[in-house]
């Protein structure tokens, strides 16, 4: 099998948040270089003081994190979620892709990118590709560009999964982090009475209008350029958040603020090694948890106050 190496460098300070959500884009584990400490390991774990000068030489300051994508899933899509989160978070990085010409969208889109039915009810449907709708489910037309979000990452798939089952014609949804506008746009289609997506990168918002146009529901989505929730006012029935574990995290502090009485808010994104921190979170916020999914090495929940 061949795979796509992408390398990430960030400051040794935001390692851990980097390393996050890298995690996301790959269930078995990512390979870091990090030598900000490397006489004190060298000493403790090979109890030498002799190092190689090549080492020695090595940039303190900086981490770099090597993720490998095996050619059967979409590293183009992996990389510009990378983009996505790290500027959300105000990460300083930079990315290095190896295998990936990101110079034709829409020729690396097609080669990963194809129809894919999701749950009891819907189906997306690539912009380029044509579908028999024998069972009559409820089709989503999408170009990604430049952004994340197709469906047919486990994440994606599992909150368009459990969206089907809390949307009702009185719905109005609240997307955090939106990306592509995926989740928006489902939710529209299933029946919602309105979606506004919120996402930190201008090029994403685009997207999503974009995609909203596709399917002739733009006058039922909005989309915002905005660091999660900070420029969201009212209540609504149903919240998602496709996002990291830290960032779900961070979202419980505020979130009661948006979500109906009766509202549910659907998170996923969550890598299995995160799940009882993210728990532990919403417990002490009081919320608890309707209904919970996996797969792969993924998490989604479903939450209620």
């Amino acid at each position: 099998m061949n795979w796509t190496e992408i390398k990430i460098k960030v400051s040794n300070k935001d390692t851990e948040l980097a390393a996050a959500i890298a995690n996301m884009t790959v269930p078995y584990g990512i390979y870091i270089e990090d030598y900000s400490d490397l006489e004190e390991k060298a000493e403790e774990i090979a109890h030498i003081n002799l190092i190689d000068e090549e080492l020695l030489a090595k940039d303190r300051e900086i981490s770099i994190i090597h993720i490998y994508i095996s050619e059967c899933d979409n590293a183009l899509e992996a990389v510009e979620f990378l983009k996505e989160r790290f500027k959300a978070e105000n990460i300083n990085f930079e990315v290095d892709s190896i295998g990936v010409d990101d110079t034709d969208w829409n020729e690396n889109w097609k080669k990963y990118f194809h129809t894919s039915e999701i749950g009891e009810k819907l189906v997306i449907v690539p912009s380029w590709e044509e579908y028999d709708n024998k069972n009559g489910r409820t089709v989503l037309n999408i170009d990604p560009g430049a952004a994340f979000g197709t469906g047919t990452h486990a994440t994606t798939s599992l909150c368009l999964s459990l969206l089907e089952k809390y949307i009702t014609d009185d719905t109005e949804m609240l997307d955090i982090g939106t990306g592509s506008g995926i989740l928006s746009i489902a939710a529209v289609l299933l029946g919602a009475k309105k979606a506004v997506g919120v996402d930190i990168d201008a090029q994403s918002v685009k997207t999503a209008k974009e995609n909203a146009e596709i399917n002739k529901i733009a006058d039922k989505c909005e989309f915002i350029v905005g660091d999660l929730a900070d420029k969201i006012s009212g209540k609504y029935k149903v919240i998602c958040a496709n996002i990291v574990a830290d960032v779900i995290i961070k979202l419980f502090d505020d979130v009661e603020n948006f979500l109906q009485d009766d509202g549910v808010f659907i998170t996923s994104g969550i890598i299995d090694i995160r799940k009882d921190d993210v728990l532990k979170k919403a417990n002490e916020m009081g919320f608890k948890v309707v209904e919970e999914c996996y797969k792969d090495n993924w998490c989604a929940f479903v939450f209620r106050r």
